[in-house]
């Protein structure tokens, strides 16, 4: 009882705090670009998890559900609609159990599999290696491949990479031959396990550090492919694991794997997708932004021993993740995407932005019906979800500069010790030149007249699209799909080198200033 009026006194406190302030400033450094944000910051992950494969983005060639060589032509149009610049295959923690020779040759003869990790499903293995290489090729986008290093050997690791890159007259090359792709694949991203301190193989760094060194040195490069070796990195917190592979492994490695979840805890109810009040929702505002202080301590232990930032840090899992939907599959993770969701992604791609001069990559988790999804599909229904959009709506980022900006507005404290600032930003200037400046007013009750100063820029007008809903909870179900879904905003004026934006309260928008 104590706690539960503690937590509705502390909410009070923000509340009040939040009725008193209703303004917010943004001066924009539109001269003082420097780095770029990699498009591969908008990276996706796509694990044989649930649904997300399987009725996600696969349902085969002969499928009733209309599909593009087996993938689901609704699936496949949207995330080619959201530009969608790398694709993290085949996990997560399946990856440590998969078998790649298992996905490979006539679908007929490939043996089934027991998911063991989620649910227990039975896999016949017709999305394997072909599959996944093709569809990155069709959307245009990089594979990154996770190999097994948990249960697998160095030698199925290194005829893995000589099937998919090489173009010589090897074995494996022409194993692929006969599988029906005469040209190799070009594949930049290989990660040498994942989460190897738990799923992955349980393991003590020092332990991963030697296998990492042992691993990588059988995966060669053929044929003008280049790989970008990956490390399996730290779990937020877990800054020894950073330290000691950066201290072990060195620049053997190109880049040092991350993941971070916006999680209530890993053990008993994560609590629900849909059903929470104002308070859970700052909370999770809270937990989502702490991602900055854990990449801040991880980059730091990196600089120690790269000072030249040759290592990439990548997130490459990262999300909230909620109890699964009621009556659904259990171990599957399938859960719904509010207006919540959207802002948790904004708000993190806000803060990604800041670190690219080390972090390189991010993923999402996951593509497809899993966690945090875009899209969710049920037979022959698809729904985009409020992330999907905000992820539509921040595209015109990727590849774009990174301009500096000062912020300052009101901040409430919320549960666990947490500090939110009620606006959150984060401006690009793209390679015309063009600048665009992505608001997001975390106010769950009140509007924000926010005043961006553009210097000398010589915008007169904005046009943008806004993305907002009645309640913090609206979600877009099969029967209701267009609840949450971006709107033209205009309620922006540009008056000498002075923006004024009314932001109404939980709402997302993106401007391109003209």
């Amino acid at each position: 009882m104590k706690a539960k009026l503690l937590a509705s006194t502390v909410f009070l406190a923000a509340s009040v705090s939040l009725s008193a302030q209703k303004s917010a400033t943004i001066t924009v450094h539109a001269d003082q670009g420097k780095e770029i944000i990699p498009k591969e910051i908008y990276g996706q992950f796509a694990e044989h998890l649930g649904s997300c494969i399987y009725g996600g983005l696969w349902v085969g060639e002969n499928s009733d559900i209309p599909n593009i060589k087996g993938y689901r032509t609704d699936v496949f149009n949207a995330l080619k609609d959201l530009a969608v610049p790398v694709l993290r295959w085949p996990g997560g923690c399946f990856a440590d159990e998969y078998h790649w020779m298992d996905g490979i040759g006539p679908k007929e003869n490939r043996p089934k599999m027991v998911n063991n990790n989620w649910g227990g499903t039975i896999e016949d293995n017709s999305f394997g290696t072909h599959e996944f290489l093709n569809l990155c090729e069709m959307l245009g986008c990089e594979p990154y491949v996770s190999g097994n290093v948990g249960s697998g050997t160095v030698e199925e690791l290194a005829k893995w990479v000589e099937y998919m890159t090489s173009d010589g007259d090897s074995p494996m090359a022409n194993l692929r031959r006969k599988n029906g792709r005469d040209k190799a694949w070009k594949v930049k991203y290989l990660g040498v396990g994942n989460e190897s301190w738990g799923c992955g193989g349980s393991m003590r760094p020092e332990y991963y550090a030697d296998l990492y060194r042992r691993y990588s040195t059988y995966c060669r490069n053929y044929d003008g492919n280049r790989l970008f070796k990956i490390a399996s990195g730290a779990s937020d917190y877990d800054y020894n694991w950073t330290d000691v592979l950066m201290n072990r492994v060195g620049h053997r490695m190109d880049g040092l794997s991350l993941h971070y979840y916006t999680v209530t805890g890993w053990s008993g109810s994560k609590t629900s997708a849909t059903q929470f009040n104002k308070d859970d929702y700052y909370w999770t505002m809270g937990k989502c932004l702490e991602v900055e202080d854990v990449l801040k301590k991880h980059c730091a232990i990196m600089d120690k021993y790269d000072k030249n930032k040759k290592i990439a840090l990548l997130l490459d899992e990262w999300g909230t993740w909620w109890d699964e939907e009621p009556g659904t599959v259990r171990g599957h993770l399938y859960q719904q995407n509010t207006l919540r969701d959207a802002f948790v992604a904004s708000l993190s791609l806000d803060v990604f932005h800041k670190y690219t001069d080390r972090l390189k990559m991010a993923n999402i988790a996951q593509i497809v019906n899993v966690l945090q999804s875009m899209i969710l599909t049920k037979d022959k229904e698809m729904v985009l979800t409020p992330t999907y959009y905000v992820f539509k709506m921040y595209k015109v980022h990727q590849d774009a500069t990174y301009l500096p900006i000062e912020l300052n507005c009101e901040k409430i404290n919320v549960r666990d010790n947490r500090t939110v600032p009620i606006v959150s930003a984060t401006a690009s200037k793209d390679k015309n030149g063009v600048i665009h400046i992505s608001l997001s007013n975390v106010n769950a009750d009140e509007a924000q007249e926010i005043t961006v100063n553009l210097g000398d820029t010589k915008a007169k007008k904005a046009v943008g699209e806004i993305l907002t809903s009645a309640k913090l909870t609206d979600y877009n179900s099969f029967e209701n799909p267009n609840i949450v879904k971006p709107a033209p905003f205009k309620e922006v004026k540009i008056n000498k080198g002075t923006m004024k934006v009314k932001l109404p309260a939980k709402s997302i928008v993106t401007l391109e200033l003209q």
